[in-house]
């Protein structure tokens, strides 16, 4: 297996896990944003959690468009859009399948 089908496993479950956790709060809640902050941040330990990804998610934002701007990559928009929609576990392998793709490309 290429390191390109890798990243492209790794970005469909890194969409479909997050997404079970999410639909199943939001059929037992609803969308509920409060409740939903409230479980979030309502532990030291989820909190370390919480802070952990949303800083992550800064360094990958670096990462990406220092990655895009020197390999002239197109469309680093998707990219945003798939970690403020769905998550760094799919915005980070679906950003490294498209640079294998785009170094792959002549």
């Amino acid at each position: 297996m290429t390191r390109k089908n890798i990243y492209l496993f790794l970005a469909i479950i890194g969409f479909l896990v997050p997404y079970y956790f999410l639909i199943s709060f939001l059929m037992a809640h609803g969308v509920d944003a409060r409740l939903f902050l409230r479980q979030l941040f309502g532990t030291p330990i989820s909190s370390f959690f919480a802070v952990d990804l949303l800083l992550s998610c800064v360094v990958f934002v670096s990462f990406m468009i220092q990655e895009a701007t020197r390999h002239s990559m197109k469309h680093r928009w998707v990219y945003l859009l798939a970690l403020c929609s769905v998550g760094l576990s799919f915005a980070l392998p679906l950003f490294l399948w498209a640079r294998e793709s785009h170094l792959e490309s002549p």
